[in-house]
């Protein structure tokens, strides 16, 4: 049932998404497509409404439950950029925008767009850790919702595995702006003070 919501909630995700955009950019019907897109988190209240509802009538957690309450998270905290990511798109293919702006590689803009995603991804761990808190809280019973409380591991692997590779792109925009500018910064300390001696 819960699994059943989830795809539902997906699919239904990207018909809003997508045909809102086309309403806006296709169809030029800016109220139609201000409609479909506003119903996009409103798929996020139902999906949590099956979840708590099947819960609430006797139902036992299971992985699917646990995976619903991060998928909230993860659509809570991302949704509004993936629509971001689309329109941009839409208005370049079909409206005449500027392209898609290529993600700086070196240097602060790059170091600032990794922490924007960084952050991102905390605040999306921490929305569904909060939300399998609100169930586990909401059903009180701990056998029932054993599931939910092994899914707080899924969260502490995700925001790990994103804080490694944050890391890992901040020191490659490090360098790669040390490699542009063709020395390290204590070179060019050493350079400025050369040419004032």
């Amino acid at each position: 049932m819960v699994t059943g919501a989830i795809l539902a909630v997906e699919a239904l995700f990207w018909v809003f998404v997508v045909g809102g955009l086309a309403a806006r950019y296709l169809a030029r019907a800016t109220r139609l497509s201000t409609v479909l897109l506003l119903l996009v988190p409103v798929l996020d209240v139902v999906l949590l409404a099956v979840i708590a509802v099947h819960l609430s009538l006797g139902g036992t957690a299971d992985r699917s439950h646990g995976f619903g309450a991060l998928y909230l998270g993860f659509t809570v905290a991302y949704g509004h950029s993936v629509i971001q990511w689309a329109d941009v798109r839409f208005a370049h293919r079909f409206a005449g925008g500027p392209p898609p702006p290529r993600p700086p590689k070196a240097g602060a803009p790059a170091v600032r767009r990794e922490a924007a995603a960084w952050l991102r991804c905390v605040a999306a761990c921490a929305i569904g850790a909060g939300v399998l808190a609100g169930l586990i809280l909401f059903v009180g019973d701990a056998e029932r919702t054993a599931a939910l409380q092994d899914s707080f591991a899924i969260v502490r692997v995700v925001l790990a595995g994103h804080t490694l590779i944050s890391v890992w792109v901040i020191g490659e925009a490090a360098a790669r702006s040390r490699r542009k500018d063709g020395q390290s910064p204590g070179a060019a300390a050493d350079r400025r003070a050369g040419s004032r001696s």
